[in-house]
């Protein structure tokens, strides 16, 4: 076994801190896995995980020994990825941390495209709020972030759709009918520009806070209740695209009269963009962003 593949082994357990389950991501016996740690804690000179009944721990030295191994891994990789830009046939890793309601509404269209297309290419997906997936583009944990809003960003961005918001609920057609109705506002948990684009515009619309609220924790599970009459919701029109059942949809309006709107860009680093993979990927973004304004 090669050093890079003590490292890749050690850095499984860490990720799992239990010698059963690395075992089986390794594909290897547990005793297998118990013998080869030991060995490696030979060469190292010191003990870098502690056993007990309730899994593994690190050792202050297991913890230095498993930051180098997470560093020569990414290194590793991005290296892998340099070579491969320079074939012809696309292959490597795309990584993607997007917004998980493009996530869950848009991106699956265009990875279906992609996958067809080049099925050499894996792909990492990460999803969560806007927030969080910029900060892995700006911690370079990923070739490019599909982030909601207006993100700070310096680095190459592409604009790819606006959708506007609407209240929606199956009985409320005119919006002074909220300032009547006994049933709940249903709210998801989203980052803060999100909430404060919400919160601005309620307050300039009725002056008053919301009489009730229902808080979950997924934008489906909001769309849901609002869909199924449990009370009325803001929701983007990218969730909306889909439904079936009838449903009221009153467009949230700014200062001027006009529709507001949630912008969705594609961003990362120049050089995650020199990468054949990440370069295949935005054409057929660009192409399914034309498919859909024709």
């Amino acid at each position: 076994m090669s050093a890079i593949s003590e490292l890749q082994l050690l850095y499984v357990l860490a990720q799992e801190m239990n010698m059963r389950k690395a075992a089986e991501r390794l594909f290897v016996s547990q005793p297998a896995l118990s013998q080869r740690l030991q060995n490696i804690e030979k060469e190292w000179g010191t003990k870098l995980f502690i056993r007990s009944q309730k899994g593994l721990s690190l050792t202050p030295a297991g913890e230095q020994v498993i930051q180098f191994a997470e560093e020569v891994i990414v290194k590793e990789e991005k290296v892998k990825e340099s070579i491969h830009a320079f074939n012809t046939e696309v292959h490597g890793t795309l990584k993607i941390a997007v917004a998980s309601i493009v996530g869950q509404n848009w991106l699956p269209k265009v990875l279906k495209k992609y996958v067809q297309r080049y099925p050499h290419v894996k792909i990492s997906l990460n999803t969560g709020w806007s927030s969080e997936m910029l900060k892995s583009v700006y911690e370079d944990h990923v070739h490019i972030g599909i982030i909601r809003g207006t993100p700070d960003w310096n680095g190459v961005k592409l604009h790819l759709f606006e959708d506007p918001l609407y209240l929606v609920d199956t009985e409320i057609n005119r919006l002074e009918q909220i300032l009547e109705t006994k049933r709940p506002f249903i709210q998801f948990k989203s980052d803060s520009n999100y909430y404060q684009l919400i919160q601005d515009w309620w307050h300039r619309e009725f002056q008053t806070a919301t009489k009730r609220t229902v808080a979950v924790d997924q934008i489906e599970t909001c769309k849901q209740m609002a869909l199924n009459g449990i009370g009325y919701a803001i929701l983007p029109s990218i969730t909306l695209h889909q439904t079936e059942q009838p449903i009221y949809k009153i467009p949230l309006l700014d200062d001027n009269g006009q529709p507001i709107k949630r912008d969705t860009w594609l961003l990362g680093y120049e050089s995650s963009f020199q990468l054949k993979q990440v370069q295949a990927f935005v054409d057929i973004v660009k192409d399914h962003i034309k498919e859909n304004q024709t």
